[in-house]
């Protein structure tokens, strides 16, 4: 797997790795989320929740941004509501081809886009075989990702790209636990401490 941007080897990063929403998660924002990290360093991380749908689907985002749907897509193919941050702007979290006019690599499978020249292959027809579009994303400032990690705020665990592109929404938080052989109706709030 290719080094994460940003860090250095020996950096501890969770890129590509899911954030799954513990049940003590008071945040509306993230309760009941799974978060693709799509960056991770000592400087702060950025990711993609992939579990909540917003009230648009692919057509009607191309459609709002002026850009005419020429190929098959999808039908009611939902964008994600990424996070608080930059709701207003799209990111695509894709396959191969991983390079556009603005990628960021997250591992040598998947890459993260934010110019429009991916969105106009997707109104065509020509989207990456596997990808996700949200409105917004999820960061985190220098250190606040590892002392909610402490707080019992979230699990981690290394991303399944079935889970990430082809799960059914309603059941991505179920199945993300469940890479931790975990089901999530038996937890509780409570962190206990001997």
């Amino acid at each position: 797997m290719s080094q994460p941007q940003n860090t250095t080897p020996n950096e501890f990063s969770l890129s590509g790795h899911f954030l799954i929403a513990m049940p003590n998660m008071l945040d509306p924002s993230f309760a009941g989320s799974v978060v693709y990290l799509c960056e991770h360093s000592s400087k702060g991380a950025m990711g993609l929740v992939i579990n909540r749908p917003t009230d648009l689907d692919i057509v009607a985002l191309l459609e709002k941004i002026e850009l005419e749907v020429e190929g098959d897509l999808p039908q009611h193919f939902p964008v994600m509501a990424g996070g608080p941050v930059a709701a207003e702007r799209g990111f695509v979290l894709h396959t191969a081809p991983l390079q556009w006019n603005s990628s960021l690599p997250v591992n040598d499978r998947i890459s993260l886009t934010t110019s429009k020249d991916i969105l106009e292959a997707v109104a065509k027809g020509q989207a990456p075989s596997q990808w996700l579009i949200t409105l917004g994303y999820a960061g985190w400032g220098e250190g606040q990702l590892e002392q909610e990690l402490a707080q019992n705020a979230w699990l981690t665990v290394p991303a399944n790209d079935d889970i990430l592109f082809n799960t059914p929404l309603e059941e991505r938080f179920a199945s993300a636990y469940g890479l931790l052989g975990i089901d999530p109706s038996l937890l509780t709030g409570a962190a206990g401490h001997a």
